[in-house]
């Protein structure tokens, strides 16, 4: 992969807890070269009683800790964090479920889902990853059609809220749909069922805006890993600039993707196994493989994946840093697709609850920069320019799976 990579460093660039108080101070908060100090802080035990909410079992109110200062501003830190670099939300369910209301408004607020422009800009996400998953027993032209149908709805739900919405594509459409003020949508993942096994339908899919594809529950990306004919779709999205999700996938899939993938792969819906043993997280040495890889693991949401409290979803992201790298882990949200979340994290407006813990902890607000925002656009980036540099040496392929795999 390394042939093909640009050196893109992006580095230097559940309960709620409160109504949030007045602007985030102009110098921020850097935990290795200045230490926690309450007398300058603009917390205030007088003003208002903490409760240690938030702290770690045993140590109230994190007294003791660096950083570990009043809920109240460790929240407004997170808003102001979060102005500056929002979230890019790596799941949404959200095309499935308006398929099945009669009527909704997203602008305005819409109480039948999770997700909705309001909750959206109070919870700073600036790009959400629209899933175009399927039910289960879709398969064939009925898994064709309907990716074909969400794929319509995602441009006539955009169509519908220009002031709050954006299709975007690439990492640069990103950054202008956030300077707009608008949110970012970009179509995928996608099952790989609904490529009918067929090279020439990715690349209609790829014209009509899919720009992430799942590589599980297909013959040609099974328990046995990449077939050939697995191997050329690899190939192919590389190509194209569509990115490959590995959520799901068998270890072997994962390990050939790895190797012939020239674009950094992503899991879409992925923790930490060593942490919480769900078949969809990722074992240490798979995130030890992602990070040499320069991938991306984007941590669920759900208290199935990672646990019932804003504290398990955290754990998970500090395994993911530790072991694969702080450029290779990021989040998804996974809202609307019917599991149940974290406390504190139930709706698309409670990302700054998470950051909030984050700082509590000390991550540096650099890394917090690249869980948020950075290494999805680093990941967009990195696919564009591994696209056009395929695009100079290869024609699409019209390779069957008849032909390669028998």
């Amino acid at each position: 992969m390394a042939d093909l990579q640009p050196q893109l460093h992006t580095r230097t660039e559940v309960g709620r807890l409160g109504d949030l108080p007045g602007p985030f101070p102009a110098e921020p908060y850097d935990a290795e070269d200045a230490p926690y100090d309450a007398e300058d802080a603009p917390y205030d035990a007088e003003d208002e009683e903490y409760d240690g909410a938030g702290g770690p079992e045993g140590d109230e109110g994190g007294a003791g800790r660096p950083g570990g200062g009043a809920a109240v501003d460790l929240i407004e830190r997170a808003h102001a964090l979060l102005a500056d670099h929002p979230v890019a939300d790596g799941y949404s369910a959200l095309p499935w479920a308006l398929r099945h209301l009669s009527w909704y408004d997203l602008e305005a607020g819409e109480s039948a889902v999770d997700t909705d422009v309001p909750r959206m800009r109070e919870g700073h996400v600036g790009a959400l990853f629209w899933s175009l998953h399927l039910p289960d027993g879709l398969t064939g032209d009925r898994a064709i059609g309907a990716t074909l149908e969400q794929l319509d709805l995602i441009e006539n739900v955009t169509r519908a809220h220009p002031e709050g919405l954006r299709l975007a594509r690439t990492a640069g459409q990103l950054t202008d749909a956030r300077l707009c003020g608008r949110v970012a949508l970009v179509p995928g993942p996608a099952d790989a069922s609904c490529l009918g096994d067929s090279l020439g339908i990715l690349r209609a899919l790829h014209s009509l805006g899919l720009r992430v594809l799942t590589l599980a529950g297909v013959s040609w990306a099974g328990e046995a890993g990449l077939t050939r004919f697995g191997e050329e779709v690899v190939r192919e999205m590389n190509r194209l600039g569509v990115l490959a999700d590995l959520s799901g996938a068998s270890p072997e899939t994962v390990r050939r993707a790895l190797v012939v993938s020239k674009a950094p792969v992503v899991f879409t819906r992925s923790a930490a196994r060593s942490l919480r043993p769900h078949p969809a997280n990722l074992t240490d040495d798979l995130l030890a493989e992602l990070g040499a890889a320069e991938g991306v693991c984007m941590v669920p949401l759900t208290a199935e994946q990672t646990g019932p409290s804003v504290r398990d979803v955290a754990d998970h992201l500090d395994h993911v840093r530790a072991v694969a790298g702080p450029d290779c882990v990021a989040l998804s949200g996974t809202y609307d697709a019917g599991t149940a979340h974290p406390q504190e994290l139930g709706d698309a407006s409670c990302y700054p609850h998470l950051i909030a813990e984050l700082l509590r902890r000390d991550w540096p607000e650099t890394d917090i920069a690249l869980l948020t925002w950075g290494n999805v656009q680093r990941l967009l980036r990195s696919a564009d320019f591994t696209a056009r540099a395929v695009q100079q040496r290869r024609e699409p392929s019209t390779a069957t799976i008849g032909e390669l795999d028998g």
